[in-house]
């Protein structure tokens, strides 16, 4: 009888270690996948040749700062305050970055869904000043510096207007006065945090979203200005940086030409590694792009 009872204690207390070592294994990977780096698959094709659908994909997320926020919030869709570590480098023009898509129910609102994520490159950055030019980038006047996917822009300059739907060649603020699209936009500017601008019909319509999103309320626009509770605002301070996203296929992309500016609040981490790629059609693995680096 004692025996079979220095067994069972024996017993209870293996299982009571492997439930506390599982659990801290369990943990840290959690907490890997959450702060560290994150896996991720590729549904679409926006940012062919470099990245293909059926990728598998692993971000660092600590090249631009871990974030800390409550998941738990976040994942119910409520508003979360969100605070970033110091990372070890920052994003700059051609990163391709993993992003929450900031727009995953109404193009009129941004807000960070858990369940939604794209990638895109970063064309823009805070305190730059973009324009397209015949469907080609150009940032600060910088016309030999090459952004994006140059080729696919240069085949974007060779189509007319009547070739493209009129829903892929209008583009952000969807203002037909300043009549913006994918071949002529701009010029935008870029706000970084402290940044301060004057709210005038121009400015209004590009900043509002992203006002809107800082404040937490809606902003009615109005005689062209912006109007908070029956006042109208005359300038206005960001709080944060943000940034202008676009994908490879210029022509088969929604990004920043048509959803506005990206908050840094938004942002995950910079695009590695191609870990595993499987071929979407056939279930075929694609030896070829397996540890690929990204970029």
């Amino acid at each position: 009888m004692i025996r079979h009872r220095n067994i069972m204690r024996k017993t209870g207390q293996v299982l009571l270690n492997v439930f506390y070592y599982s659990s801290i294994v369990v943990f840290s990977i959690l907490l890997l996948r959450i702060f560290v780096v994150g896996s991720y698959r590729i549904p679409t094709d926006s940012m062919e040749p470099g990245i293909v659908p059926g990728d598998y994909i692993l971000v660092n997320k600590l090249a631009y700062g871990a974030r800390l926020f409550d998941v738990f919030d976040a994942v119910e869709g409520k508003p979360v305050t969100v605070r970033r570590v110091p990372g070890y480098t920052k994003i700059k023009n051609n990163d391709i970055v993993v992003f929450h898509m900031p727009h995953p129910h109404s193009w009129n609102k941004i807000e960070m869904d858990m369940s939604k994520y794209f990638i895109k490159r970063c064309i823009g950055i805070p305190g730059d000043t973009l324009r397209i030019v015949n469907g080609i980038y150009i940032v600060n006047s910088d016309t030999a510096k090459r952004l994006g996917n140059y080729k696919e822009e240069v085949a974007l300059s060779r189509i007319t207007k009547e070739m493209l739907p009129e829903g892929v060649y209008r583009a952000f603020p969807g203002d037909s006065v300043l009549n913006w699209n994918i071949k002529n936009f701009g010029p935008l500017y870029i706000p970084q945090k402290g940044d301060r601008v004057v709210l005038d019909r121009t400015n209004s319509l590009l900043y509002k979203k992203i006002i809107e999103w800082e404040k937490g309320c809606f902003l009615e626009f109005r005689n062209d200005t912006l109007w908070e509770n029956k006042k109208p605002l005359s300038t206005y301070t960001f709080l944060h940086h943000y940034y202008f996203m676009a994908g490879d296929k210029v022509i088969n992309s929604q990004d920043s030409r048509y959803w506005g500016l990206l908050p840094d609040d938004l942002i995950v981490g910079k695009a590695w590694l191609i870990r595993k790629s499987v071929d979407p059609y056939s279930g075929k693995l694609r030896w070829n792009r397996i540890m690929k680096r990204i970029k």
